[in-house]
């Protein structure tokens, strides 16, 4: 069954075309587009119209790639920046034009079960001369840090328990270092620190995350910290997929980024240009969570949400 499965977030949009079988997920098209529709919405509540229009353009060219391979269901789950949006119907008028279905403003636990199932399904697998798991061991927990919130997901088989937190790399960006400085002044950080404190409290609070064995971290902060503690060339999702970062990794690019110019981290090989001014607040999110929860290193996942709304697909 040939699926397309888009997420739009409150940074990004992208556009996954697969072949799903049984038990495989087959790429045919992968994409991803900066948009930032979740411009602004923080301080206005509202998509700005610019915000609305870069994404439209984006979604168009979806639209004829879904159209040229043939996919015969297609699912639209837009996250955080539509859900906080007084006009998000203006949203969903849109994306019916332009795909013909309804896009799905999901909730932030909906989300999460969508973020575990594309990370976490194919992780463990079984030796087939021995049957003893190979691979990160369960249970997991799922960390998808977006532009607008972030998703904490406890589980082995299935989501067991999860929570949205409004912590995102877009949205801590714009409330507390769009004019902190370059780089971000002292205070400014630790105003940042301690929103993701509070938020961490109440996730340590409704879910058990000190039960999870394995770290699962998704989404572009996170591939883009390993592509540079990984030292690449260029961004490889290849390279990146299932990679292992330490703890001592995760805390020494985030001190590195923090502590550089905004041309520093735009001259980063891995760097998308629309991270550039958000890859701090989004590495402080993962610094915090590995040192809050004291795990010794992180799985990186370059499948998250995006596969989970293509396995959804082939099973309705």
């Amino acid at each position: 069954m040939r699926v397309a499965a888009i997420d739009c977030g409150t940074n990004s949009v992208r556009l996954l075309i697969a072949d799903v079988g049984d038990d495989e997920l087959r790429d045919v098209e992968r994409r991803m587009e900066i948009v930032r529709l979740g411009q602004g919405v923080d301080r206005t509540g509202r998509l700005a119209p610019d915000a609305l229009e870069r994404t439209f353009k984006a979604m168009r060219a979806y639209r004829e790639l879904i159209d040229r391979h043939g996919a015969t269901a297609t699912r639209v789950v837009a996250t955080s920046a539509t859900r906080d949006a007084a006009n998000r119907q203006k949203f969903v008028a849109g994306v019916r034009e332009i795909f013909g279905v309804e896009p799905e403003v999901v909730t932030g636990a909906e989300e999460a079960e969508l973020s575990f199932t594309g990370a976490t399904r194919g992780l463990l697998r079984l030796s087939p001369e021995t049957e003893v798991p190979q691979g990160p061991l369960p249970p997991y927990l799922v960390v998808d840090i977006g532009g607008g919130s972030t998703e904490f997901v406890v589980g082995s088989e299935h989501a067991e328990a999860a929570l949205s937190v409004d912590i995102g790399c877009v949205r801590l960006t714009e409330r507390h270092l769009r004019d902190a400085g370059d780089p971000p002044e002292a205070l400014s950080l630790e105003a940042v620190v301690a929103d993701i404190e509070e938020a961490l409290d109440r996730v340590e609070a409704e879910v058990p995350v000190r039960r999870a064995h394995t770290l699962v971290g998704l989404a572009g902060s996170v591939t883009t910290i390993a592509g540079i503690a990984l030292d690449l060339p260029a961004y490889d999702p290849a390279r990146i997929h299932h990679s292992r970062l330490s703890a001592d990794q995760v805390h020494d690019v985030t001190r590195r980024l923090l502590a550089m110019t905004h041309g520093e981290r735009a001259e980063l090989a891995v760097m998308h240009p629309g991270r550039v001014d958000v890859i701090g607040a989004g590495a402080l999110i993962l610094d915090r969570i590995v040192r809050r929860f004291a795990f010794s290193q992180v799985v990186v996942s370059e499948h998250d949400i995006l596969d989970g709304i293509a396995w959804s697909l082939a099973a309705a």
